[in-house]
């Protein structure tokens, strides 16, 4: 062999083995979780914590640390919450805020029989029996506060009432704040109990005041959600509110409350706002929102009593997600970002240049020895004349000379935005890595798009986002390097219920179907899920209003059970077990129909995961038998 021959197959065999190095599901339940914790006293840090799972002990572990503002080597700290500033304590340090459990209501057999301690029974008189993935045993979170002193009591704020704060299931210590003056505490509670609570979105704010020991609510004249509470620089409460009860996925306004009147700074913003935060000098609110398939950084001005217009201004632009503002460091706004390659980092943005710094870099060593998957804008024209976004993800070395079998993706929610995210078990990247397109589409009722958009969705879940899906696999079927005998649908939540109903309606496009924790029998999920305002404003009411046209069509039309006998395709269906948005029953009935009908089709059951599939090894189990299901069916 000469050596120009040799040389060749040498550098073939580099080549390939470049191409050999890309994500894999092990790979990316080895990479760190970075999340920011604030900015030091003394503003010169960034305090962050890494999470990194471990497979073989099954759990995470945790490690603190701190980077200057302007970048620089990280430093691991033991005690991160010396170097933070304690929002809990009051502003004269006298009082600290928290909040515990309290045994509120009787539940339990043992309440109402003292006698029999042993007994295993839960009693109820009324709905929200149970919310996401744990039952209600008469416990509710109350918020306490308790003077700094040592040996303090802690005096409960929301004695004998059963409610909530922080909100279940996932409210936080941002749910109450301080008064700036510290004579006052500011919660965030949805002050109804029982089934009312069940059919309702309706959070209010509350004031406590320290001396006279009584409580206002100080949002009672809005009856959606009022969450997010904080304080201006210069004394102004402000917050996120949705104006109808019922409706979570209303438009979300930042609302600051100045010389006895509300004034909404994003009413005549066509978006919904995630979070927001002040500028230090109190004239102008940034905040985080979806916009055309990505999460950006966006700031409105507070005009105050002047004549001043309220505009509002996108300050970042890319195909990326910005996800959590940290802080401000000079001219500079201190983020998180992630893109569908990369994993959460903390950046720098420099307002006025315009200029990315990266300051984390936790994974970057990993992500350098990848070849790494390319995401593509394409904009289709749906079947109603609109223009829709819909991300195409190509696998790494991508040759478009090769035919590849692609999936379509499904988000759930039904209105949560799909952007640049990175997502540790619906990861396009390490999908595409297997050798899948991912074909994602902005289709009706993600948030980015305009409110319109966002909203066309509820009461039509089987309507014109059915055919939005159908129009992007279509449109990027017709590339030649696209195996068309070889197209799957996937999807969790509202996407699973999306898998189940083009099963129905698909006209043979698809060869394979996979189904996490979807919606499969509109009815009986209308009877077992916790949140029924959800069910009530999505599908405009219950199965047993008869003279409700809007219930009735959904229930008929759009219920993925009444097109089980058109159903002839491969289906995996994932569950979890404590999953009580979604409960168990649907993936039940999902499969036994598929069974019962002769078609191939696994039930993957998590007995203790919830909506989600959170556990080291559970994950693991989950990816194995995701691409195992597409090997075999694709």
């Amino acid at each position: 062999m000469n050596k120009k021959s040799l040389l060749l197959i040498l550098i073939m065999m580099g080549m390939n083995a470049v191409a050999q190095n890309v994500m894999t599901p092990e790979l990316l339940w080895k990479l760190g979780r970075v999340s920011p914790l604030g900015i030091s006293k003394d503003g010169k840090n960034i305090v962050y914590k890494v999470s990194i799972p471990s497979v073989e002990e099954n759990k995470s572990n945790s490690k603190f640390y701190t980077i200057p503002l302007n970048g620089g080597n990280a430093v691991e700290i033991k005690n991160h919450a010396s170097l933070l500033n304690d929002k809990n304590v009051s502003a004269d340090g006298k009082f600290i805020v928290y909040s515990e459990e309290v045994k509120i209501d009787k539940v339990l057999g043992k309440d109402y029989y003292p006698a029999m301690e042993q007994s295993d029974v839960q009693i109820y008189d009324a709905l929200d029996y149970r919310h996401w993935d744990t039952w209600n045993e008469g416990k509710h979170n109350h918020v306490f506060y308790k003077s700094t002193a040592k040996d303090a009591v802690g005096i409960d704020i929301m004695k004998d009432e059963p409610y909530d704060a922080p909100q279940k299931p996932f409210g936080g210590d941002e749910d109450f704040i301080w008064s700036p003056d510290g004579s006052k505490i500011i919660y965030v509670s949805k002050k109804k109990a029982g089934t009312e609570y069940a059919i309702s979105t309706n959070t209010d704010l509350y004031e406590y005041d320290l001396a006279s020991k009584t409580t206002k609510n100080l949002t009672e004249g809005n009856l959606g959600y009022d969450t997010a509470p904080q304080f201006s620089p210069t004394g102004n409460l402000t917050w996120l509110q949705m104006k109808r009860d019922g409706y979570e996925a209303d438009k979300n306004d930042i609302i600051v409350s100045f010389k006895g009147m509300n004034m909404n700074l994003t009413s005549g913003w066509d978006g919904t706002v995630d979070s927001f935060t002040w500028s230090a000098d109190g004239k102008k609110v940034y905040f985080l929102a979806p916009v055309d398939g990505t999460k950006q950084l966006f700031e409105v001005n507070f005009p105050g009593m002047t004549r001043i217009a309220i505009t509002v201004t996108q300050l970042t632009k890319g195909d990326f997600d910005v996800n959590d503002i940290v802080g401000f460091s000079g001219n500079s706004a201190i983020v998180t970002r992630t893109d569908m390659n990369h994993a959460s980092e903390i950046f720098s943005f420099d307002l006025k240049k315009n200029v990315w710094k990266q300051l984390t870099k936790v994974n970057d060593e990993v992500y350098s020895k990848l070849a790494l998957s390319k995401t593509e804008r394409r904009y289709v024209t749906t079947t109603d004349g609109k223009k829709m976004l819909v991300w195409v993800v190509l696998p790494p070395n991508f040759d478009p000379n090769k035919k590849y079998p692609t999936l379509l993706y499904c988000q759930g929610g039904p209105q949560s935005a799909l952007t640049q995210f990175y997502s540790f078990r619906w990861n396009f990247q390490v999908m595409a890595a297997q050798g899948y397109i991912v074909v994602a589409p902005n289709r009706r009722g993600m948030p980015g798009h305009g409110v319109e958009w966002n909203e066309q969705i509820s009461k039509d879940w089987g309507g014109q986002v059915m055919q939005d899906y159908l129009s992007a696999i279509d449109d990027v079927a017709k590339e030649k390097y696209v195996d068309n005998k070889r197209l799957g649908a996937i999807g969790a939540s509202y996407g699973g219920y999306s898998v189940f109903y083009l099963a129905g309606i698909h006209n043979n496009r698809f060869k394979t179907f996979i189904s996490h924790c979807g919606v499969f029998n509109l009815e009986s999920m209308y009877g077992t899920t916790e949140e029924v305002f959800f069910n009530n404003w999505d599908h405009g009411g219950a199965y047993w209003e008869k003279d409700n046209a809007v219930a009735q069509k959904t229930f008929s039309q759009f219920n993925p059970i009444k097109m089980v006998d058109k159903w002839n395709t491969p289906i995996l269906i994932i569950q979890g077990g404590k999953d009580y948005r979604v409960p168990l029953g649907q993936g039940q009935e999902a499969f036994q129909a598929a069974q019962l009908k002769g078609i191939k089709s696994r039930f993957v059951l998590f007995p203790e995961e919830n909506h989600w599939v959170l556990k080291p090894q559970n994950a693991q189990v989950w990816q194995g038998e995701f691409f195992k299901w597409l090997k075999e069916t694709l």
